[in-house]
Order: C-alpha cells, then sequence, then structure tokens
C-alpha cells in the first residue's frame, strides 16, 4: 500500500504502518486519556474494584498502553485471516496497519466460498478468544492478587483490552460488506445462488449499514462513525465492481483482444505529426521504436503536458514515458486491466520474445466487457 513503511515480517508476511496509524495514535491516546473516569468506572462494574492509584496518577499514559494493545489485537485478527488464506493457498503480499484498523493484501482472485468462508470468521475467532482470555486475567487478578497499585494498573489496560476485543468481534461479524461479516454473508449466499448475485446483495446490506451509521454518526456527533460509514460505502461498491470485472474477464488473455498489427513511432518524429498523425489513425498512444526496441510510449497526456508554443520544437523523445510496461500474449486480460487502473495509463504495448505483438487499450478492455455481459 502506498503510504507505508514496513516495520518487520511474521510468518514471512511483511508488516506495513501507513502513515495514517502515526496520526490515530495521539487521537487514541487523548480520547482514552481524557475519558479515564469512565472507563474506569465501567471496568469496575464488569471484574469489581481494584486500586485506581496509578491509572489517575497517569491517564495519558495508559491511554498509550491501551491504543497499542488495540493495534495488536488488530495485527493478531489481520495475520489470523492471512494464515487461513496461506493454509488455502493464497498469497500475502502485505499487512497495514492504518487509521480505521488493519488491512491485509491479498492476492486477487474470483472468491470461493470454501475458502471465503473461514478466512472472514478467523479474524473476528480470534479477537473472540484475545477478548476472552483478557476477561480471565482480569476476573482472576482481581479475585486472587492483593490490591496494589501495579495490579490495578495491569487489571485496567488488560480488562479495557478484553472489552475492546470483544466490541472488535462483535463489530465485525455485522453483514456490512466488505467487513468480515459481509463475507461470511457473501459466502453463505454464494452456496445458493451465483456468486455475483450474493456479492450484490452483500454489497446492498453493506452499504444499508453505511447509511444507518452514518445518520447515527450525525445524530451522536460521532465523526468516527460517519469516516467509517463511508469507508463501508465505497468498499462495498468497490468490491461489487471489482468482482464484476474479475468475472467478465476470466480465461481471457492479452494475446486475444490486442490489436495488431501495430503501428510504431520513431522517438525523432516531431511533435506536430505526431499529433497529425492522432487525429489521422484516432489513436491516442504510439509504441515508441527505435532500432527494433521499444524505448518509451507517448500518448496524447504527454502532448498535453507542452505547450503548444513548444510543441513546434519538441520531438517524441521529449516527452515520451520512458518507464515503459508491457505484457506477453498469454498474460491474463485482467492484469492489464489492473495494471491500467493502478498505473493510470490507457495502452499497454503487447511483446514476446523482444518483439511487438500487439498493443491493448483501456477502450478494448471496456468493449469485451460489454460484448461478454450480452
Amino acid at each position: 500500500m502506498q503510504n507505508s513503511i514496513q516495520i518487520g515480517r511474521l510468518f514471512g508476511i511483511p508488516i506495513q504502518l501507513h502513515f495514517t496509524f502515526l496520526l490515530v495514535i495521539p487521537l487514541f491516546t487523548w480520547l482514552i486519556g481524557s475519558q479515564i473516569g469512565i472507563s474506569l468506572s465501567f471496568i469496575f462494574e464488569l471484574f469489581g474494584e481494584f486500586n485506581p492509584a496509578l491509572i489517575l496518577a497517569y491517564p495519558y499514559l495508559f491511554g498509550f498502553l491501551v491504543t497499542i494493545g488495540l493495534f495488536l489485537g488488530v495485527l493478531v485478527h489481520e495475520l489470523a485471516h492471512s494464515l487461513v488464506a496461506l493454509r488455502k493457498g493464497v498469497r500475502i503480499y502485505s499487512i497495514t496497519l492504518l487509521i480505521l484498523g488493519g488491512v491485509s493484501s491479498i492476492e486477487e482472485r474470483i472468491p470461493d466460498p470454501r475458502v471465503e468462508l473461514p478466512m472472514a470468521l478467523a479474524g473476528p475467532l480470534t479477537s473472540l478468544a484475545l477478548g476472552i482470555l483478557c476477561w480471565i486475567v482480569v476476573a482472576a487478578g482481581v479475585a486472587f492478587l492483593p490490591p496494589t497499585p501495579l495490579a490495578g494498573a495491569l487489571f485496567y489496560t488488560v480488562g479495557y483490552l478484553a472489552v475492546l476485543n470483544l466490541m472488535l468481534f462483535a463489530f465485525n461479524l455485522l453483514p456490512a460488506f466488505p467487513m468480515d461479516g459481509g463475507r461470511v454473508l457473501r459466502a453463505w449466499l454464494a452456496k445458493k445462488m451465483p456468486l455475483r448475485r450474493a456479492t450484490k446483495i452483500a454489497a446492498d446490506v453493506g452499504k444499508a449499514f453505511a447509511i444507518l451509521f452514518a445518520l447515527f454518526g450525525v445524530l451522536a456527533f460521532n465523526p468516527i462513525l460517519i469516516i467509517i460509514a463511508f469507508f463501508i460505502y465505497i468498499g462495498a461498491g468497490q468490491e461489487s465492481t471489482v468482482l464484476r470485472y474479475q468475472i467478465l474477464l476470466k480465461d481471457l488473455t492479452v494475446g486475444q483482444v490486442m490489436n495488431s498489427p501495430v503501428m510504431t513511432v520513431p522517438p525523432d518524429l516531431p511533435l506536430p505529426r505526431l499529433i497529425e498523425l492522432m487525429y489521422t489513425t484516432k489513436h491516442l498512444g504510439f509504441p515508441v521504436v527505435d532500432r527494433g526496441a521499444i524505448v518509451g510510449m507517448v500518448a496524447l497526456a504527454d502532448v498535453q503536458k507542452s505547450t503548444p508554443v513548444d510543441r513546434e520544437a519538441l520531438l517524441v523523445k521529449d516527452v515520451m514515458t520512458r518507464e515503459v510496461i508491457t505484457l506477453p500474449p498469454e498474460a491474463p486480460l485482467i492484469d492489464a486491466f489492473r495494471l491500467m487502473s493502478g498505473r493510470q495509463i490507457g495502452h499497454i504495448p503487447v511483446v514476446e520474445n523482444g518483439e511487438i505483438r500487439g498493443i491493448v487499450t483501456r477502450t478494448d478492455i471496456v468493449r469485451v466487457m460489454e460484448l461478454q455481459e450480452i
């Protein structure tokens, strides 16, 4: 994920911190520390009273400790997802901690309900287990340990984490796609109907929950709920769209839809001549070839970066993109689509044994999807 730094690896999986994580640490520390009296009363009611001297003396220190503990629980939650995925043969690229929790970067493939169901359940069940374990530790400690300030600090921290992990379990099992509960719902529905329809239903349920969260957030003046609602609503739509692309482009290769032969341009072609070529051919992108090798890619967007006055003196090599992304003819078409979406490009040359065999464009892919839906 962009704007993230890697801090280590667990089970061979890179662990990353997104820059938003660095913002949420002081925010949560302040929120927990400033409400220390309320949280103490709540934990007293759950587990019994203990010595709060240290907690009251250093409220923001314990706010920080609880925040770190919460995100360690989130990391374990995401690790559970990832380890089950690895056992099912799914590649895991990374786990990233960010402002609203954690996210596992998993190999994109058409979901298999037999794989998705245990993957989706693994995280919430792990959070449940952590919550129960913390609950037992605190309950036993309050019952059997002397009421010292240090013991009270331990009870407060672990008791708070017990509550947070149980909330994490319950919240993630809400059927709000693309959260874990939404994925469980889709996996269950997919056993009874086509996957695409199951995804649409799960996505619609997720959007309904997002609207409810947003309304409650506005009424309760809770900005965090509004942010969560926004991400759920956007995520539900994106998941449904991505699956549509995966299904429509399934089993198609780049070679099946590429345009061939390919019109190329030399690097010393004047820009006015290139613009004329775009007008006459109706093509807005060309591979740049020098002595039989691709040395760049030039598109309308590259030309537009120069001023009309400068174009009279510029050549293709002055504006072309030199880092060219290419694919072989046997590459899955969905890979071309992901590259175009991720890199914001509209053309990918198709190369085999060092020679250009064709070119695939975003328009080609859209037309194929339209034909597949007939």
